[in-house]
C-alpha cells in the first residue's frame, strides 16, 4: 500500500516538550478511514486528516460517529531513523474514547479514555520495508459514564458538538534498549534546589542543569531514585518573569532534554491574616479567564501550534495572569507555551458519569442548594466502575501534567457534573501532588474540603460570604454575550446576560468589576475567572469571537479592568 501523506503535515511540532529526543517521526496527515459495525473493513470511505476528529471540518470528513459504530483508520509508514537496534515506540497524544491498534495485523495494544496520551512498543511487529498501522475507535460520547467533558450528541447552550477518534498528534520514536521513560522535575524553591527523578528500568543517569545555555549544576542519580540538585540563588518563575531552566539527562546511549521552573504554589495569610493564594511564598492574585479550548474548524484540536500561542498571548496582553482550562486536557505543547510565556493554569479534571439531573447541576445557579455528594445516584455516579475509572484517570492526569511549571490549581469537579466523594478525592489529590492548590468543587455542592471556597455567580450580585478559613475565589462569573455579525457559528445565542452593542457590553463589563469584583478583593477575594476567552458554538459570551478574528471590546478597556485585579491598593 502506498504511503498516505498530507502536505503540509498538520501540527508537525515535537509533541512532548519536557522529554525531547532527536528521534521523531510525525504520523499526522492523510489516513484512510471507514465507519462500520466493527468488522475489519475491506474498503475505505475516503481520506481523513489526522489529528482532526471526523466531526471537525479540518478532518475533511464531516461525519458524527455514533455510539455502537466503529471508526477505522489505516496508513503505511516507515519506522523512524536512528541507530540499528533499540526499540520503536508508537505514541498517541489522545484518542476519544476506546481504541485498539494493530501494526502489520499484529495487535500491539489498546486504550480507554479520550484525554490522555498512551504508547506501545511496536518493535516486534515491524518488518523490513513498508509497515501498516490500523486503529479502531469506538465512542459512547454522553450515552455512558466515560469522561466526555462538554461533548453532547444533542449539542446546544453550554454543551458542544461531540467529537471522536484521534484528536492529538500520532508519532513514533526510536530508543535504546534501556531508555528514559519519563522525568519527574520538582522545584523546591525554599531550599534552592530541584528534585530530579529519572524513571528507567536500570542504569545511572548523568544530569545537567542549564540557565540561559550555561551549565549551572551537575549530578548523577540511579534510575528511579530522586536526587536533589542545588541551585544557589535560583531565579524564581512567575508570570512577570517566566524564566525556565533547561535539563539534560544521559542514561547509557539515551539522551533527553527538558525544562523546569523554580516556583512554589501554596495558601497562607497575608499581612492582615486573610487567606490568600501564594506564589513563591507571596500573595498573588490570579486574574483568570475560562478557556474551553474549542475551535470552529478543529473542535478539540487547534488548527495550528500558532493558534494556541495566539490565544495565550492575547489573554496575557489583555492583563490576565491565569487560564482555567475547562473540562479538557490540552496537548502538552499548550502547557509548554503557558510555561514559557508566563501564564498560570488552573486544570480541570474531565467529567464523566451518567445522565445529569437539572436539580443538581442547574438549580444551584439560582438557588442556594448544597447536596451531599456521597449520595452517588443524585450526581449520575451510581456506577462503581465509572467512579473507579474517574479516579484512575485522575491519577494518570496528575502524572501526565506533573512537570507543568504554570499549573497552580487542580479542579477535580465542576458544578456537580459527575461529582462524587469530593472531600475524599481532594485528599487523594493532595497526597498525589502536595505542590499545588486544590479547588475540590468549583461552583456549588461545596463539601467543605480543599484549599478554596469556590463560587460561580451569574444571575445575582456577588457578595463575599462569611470567611471559613479557606481562600475565597470566584471561579466563574460574567458570561456576558454579544453576537458579532459575520463571526457567529449558528443562529442561536447563549449568554448569561445579552447585549446588543459593543458599547453596552463594555459599560456592563466595567460596571460589574467596579461595583462587585474589585471591592471584594479587600474582603478576601483572591482569584477570578471571567467567562470566557472566546465564543463556542451557541455560547456568544467570549471576549473573542469563535474564529478568533474579532475582539469584542477595546483592548485598553479590558486592560483598565484587569490592572485593578491585584492585591495592591486593596488593604
Amino acid at each position: 500500500m502506498a504511503l498516505v501523506t498530507h502536505d503540509p503535515v498538520p501540527l508537525p511540532e515535537y509533541p512532548r516538550p519536557q522529554l525531547v529526543r532527536d528521534s521523531y517521526l510525525n504520523l499526522n496527515g492523510r489516513w484512510r478511514y471507514a465507519v462500520n459495525d466493527g468488522t475489519r473493513p475491506g474498503s475505505y470511505d475516503g481520506d481523513i486528516v489526522v489529528p482532526y476528529s471526523p466531526e471537525a471540518p479540518l478532518s475533511g470528513v464531516g461525519r458524527q460517529l455514533q455510539p455502537g459504530e466503529t471508526l477505522w483508520y489505516r496508513r503505511s509508514f516507515e519506522p523512524p531513523a536512528g541507530p540499528a537496534g533499540g526499540r520503536v515506540i508508537l505514541h498517541f497524544g489522545a484518542v476519544d474514547q476506546t481504541c485498539r491498534v494493530w501494526v502489520n495485523d499484529v495487535e500491539v495494544g489498546g486504550h480507554t479514555g479520550g484525554y490522555l496520551s498512551f504508547s506501545f512498543d511496536v518493535t516486534d511487529a515491524l518488518r523490513e520495508g513498508g509497515n501498516t498501522l490500523d486503529v479502531a475507535v469506538r465512542d459512547d460520547s454522553d450515552t455512558g459514564w466515560h469522561a466526555r467533558g462538554k461533548q453532547r450528541l444533542r449539542r446546544g447552550g453550554i454543551w458542544y458538538t461531540a467529537q471522536s477518534g484521534i484528536w492529538q498528534t500520532v508519532w513514533a520514536e526510536r530508543v535504546p534498549e534501556t531508555y528514559v521513560e519519563r522525568l519527574t522535575l520538582t522545584p523546591v524553591l525554599a531550599e534552592e534546589c530541584v528534585e530530579v527523578t529519572v524513571h528507567a528500568p536500570a542504569g545511572e543517569a548523568a544530569i545537567e542543569i542549564l540557565a540561559a545555555g550555561e551549565v549551572v549544576a551537575r549530578a548523577t542519580a540511579p534510575a528511579g531514585s530522586p536526587v536533589r540538585v542545588p541551585l544557589p540563588g535560583a531565579r524564581p518563575w512567575s508570570p512577570e518573569d517566566p524564566f525556565l531552566y533547561e535539563v539534560t539527562v544521559t542514561l547509557g546511549a539515551d539522551h533527553v532534554r527538558g525544562y523546569f521552573g523554580m516556583r512554589s504554589f501554596s495558601v497562607g495569610p497575608d499581612g492582615d491574616g486573610v487567606p490568600r493564594l501564594l506564589l513563591n511564598g507571596q500573595p498573588y492574585f490570579h486574574a483568570g479567564i475560562l478557556d474551553q479550548g474549542y475551535w470552529p474548524d478543529g473542535l478539540y484540536t487547534p488548527p495550528s501550534d500558532e493558534a494556541m500561542v495566539d490565544d495565550i498571548v492575547m489573554m496575557k496582553q489583555l492583563g490576565f495572569t491565569m487560564l482555567r482550562k475547562h473540562i479538557k486536557i490540552e496537548p502538552l505543547r499548550w502547557y509548554h507555551h503557558c510555561d514559557r510565556l508566563g501564564m498560570l493554569v488552573w486544570q480541570d479534571l474531565v467529567n464523566g458519569g451518567e445522565t445529569y439531573r437539572p436539580l443538581v447541576i442547574t438549580t444551584p445557579a439560582i438557588l442556594p442548594l448544597r447536596l451531599d455528594d456521597r449520595r452517588h445516584h443524585r450526581f449520575g455516579r451510581a456506577d462503581a466502575d465509572g467512579r473507579a475509572a474517574f479516579e484512575s484517570e485522575l491519577r494518570e492526569t496528575v502524572e501526565h501534567l506533573r512537570n507543568v511549571v504554570g499549573l497552580a490549581v487542580w479542579v477535580p469537579f465542576n458544578e456537580g457534573w459527575g461529582q462524587f466523594d469530593a472531600a475524599r478525592v481532594a485528599g487523594e489529590l493532595a497526597r498525589l501532588d502536595p505542590t499545588r492548590t486544590i479547588d475540590h468543587a468549583s461552583g456549588w455542592h461545596d463539601q467543605g474540603a480543599g484549599d478554596l471556597l469556590s463560587l460561580h455567580v451569574y444571575f445575582r450580585r456577588f457578595r463575599p460570604p462569611r470567611p471559613d478559613g479557606r481562600v475565597l475565589v470566584l471561579s466563574e462569573y460574567g458570561g456576558y454575550s454579544l453576537p458579532v455579525e459575520g463571526h457567529t457559528w449558528g443562529e442561536k445565542e447563549f449568554g448569561y446576560r445579552r447585549y446588543g452593542t459593543a458599547a453596552e457590553l463594555g459599560e456592563a463589563f466595567v460596571r460589574l468589576h467596579e461595583e462587585q469584583i474589585v471591592p471584594a478583593i479587600g474582603k478576601g477575594l483572591s482569584a477570578t475567572v471571567y467567562t470566557q476567552l472566546s465564543d463556542v458554538e451557541d455560547e456568544l459570551n467570549g471576549l473573542l469571537t469563535y474564529d478568533r478574528a474579532e475582539l469584542k471590546l477595546p483592548a485598553d478597556l479590558i486592560r483598565s479592568v484587569t490592572r485593578r485585579l491585584t492585591f495592591h491598593d486593596h488593604p
